[in-house]
């Protein structure tokens, strides 16, 4: 019972010296920033957003810090030489599906080399992202395949995509059937 009570009368000392930082009257433990003692909780990281949710200014900032990261790193490293079997485009920032496949991969990048992600992170970002993105990008038949496909002919169009499906044109302009009603599910 003696050890309780000294050790009962250093907290009490420990509480009353607290250190600098601390909150006069506040939680004694608060200026040592532990969660669930009366300390500050950590700050939650932003939550990433696919690129093309965002909008003005946020959107233009994005893309400026992804074109750096898809100039200065990515295609020095893997950008393979430009043939028919793996086009490119100059312009690619003006292909949306290109920019998220883009910015995803650079997010992936992020996260697997945050010490955090181990001695493996890089690896499975190479595994898992990169040989995925980069085939699915230059694609003798994907998004770029109208670009330049020769470093010596600069090209660049963009695919016209595919129109609206049937449902969404119908539900635009309902049609009416035989009698005059628009038809609805069949019923049973």
């Amino acid at each position: 019972m003696e050890q309780f009570a000294q050790q009962a009368q250093q907290l009490d000392h420990l509480a009353s010296t607290a250190p600098p930082g601390a909150v006069p009257g506040g939680a004694p433990f608060a200026a040592f920033g532990m969660p669930g003692f009366g300390g500050p909780l950590p700050a939650a990281p932003p939550e990433p957003r696919p690129i093309l949710e965002l909008e003005g200014e946020e959107f233009e900032d994005e893309l400026d810090a992804l074109s750096d990261w898809v100039d200065d790193f990515l295609l020095p490293v893997y950008g393979a030489e430009v043939t028919t079997a793996a086009p490119w485009c100059l312009r690619w920032q003006e292909h949306n599906d290109v920019v998220a496949w883009l910015h995803a991969l650079w997010l992936a990048y992020q996260q697997h080399k945050d010490p955090e992600a181990g001695l493996s992170g890089l690896f499975v970002w190479h595994r898992d992202f990169l040989t995925h993105a980069i085939a699915a990008i230059r694609a003798p038949g994907g998004p770029l395949s109208a670009c330049m496909t020769s470093p010596d002919r600069s090209a660049h169009r963009l695919l016209p995509g595919p129109p609206r499906s049937a449902r969404s044109a119908n539900a635009e302009e309902p049609a009416a059937d035989g009698d005059g009603e628009t038809p609805g599910p069949a019923a049973s």
